[in-house]
């Protein structure tokens, strides 16, 4: 049996969600360099999440406050999870990236077999991203860490 993975629809979020709003009103604050007060918005927006995709939204943006890499990794794998809960196939193009997150966590932490494993997995999903300036990114950074992984394993 062949199995092709192909391009999921972009995965859609209702501007009117408050937490969408939560999390776009967090990013805002990111922008203006206004990290702890972002970080409590999207924390707030986690506390508010009453579903798979909403609480999927909200972990994804508190892994990126975190002050330690275990916390972070923490948070990314709480977002994988309730990413893999949802029954959309469009959630697919964001697995990629979140597996990505995970990966470049167990290498931070030297943890370089589990790195390995997570960075082959985002692999496997690139394919769900179109070919644009942000597929082109994580496809980058899942490619990278692969061969620093290497690198670090020949020394």
């Amino acid at each position: 049996m062949i199995v092709f993975l192909t391009k999921a629809p972009a995965m859609q979020f209702d501007p009117d969600n408050k937490i969408v709003k939560l999390c776009a009103q967090g990013m805002d604050l990111e922008g203006e360099g206004k990290n702890e007060e972002a970080s409590n918005i999207f924390l707030q927006a986690w506390e508010q999440a009453s579903n798979h995709k909403e609480k999927f939204t909200a972990a994804h943006y508190v892994a990126r406050h975190q002050k330690s890499i275990a916390d972070k990794l923490a948070w990314d794998e709480i977002a994988l999870n309730l990413a893999l809960k949802i029954k959309d196939d469009s959630v697919k193009g964001a697995y990629s990236s979140l597996y990505l997150n995970i990966a470049k966590g167990y290498e931070d932490l030297q943890e370089f077999e589990k790195a390995t494993k997570h960075y082959e997995t985002a692999l496997v999903y690139v394919n769900f991203l179109h070919d644009d300036g942000y597929g082109k990114m994580i496809k980058g950074g899942v490619e990278h860490g692969l061969e620093r992984i290497k690198t670090h394993l020949k020394k």
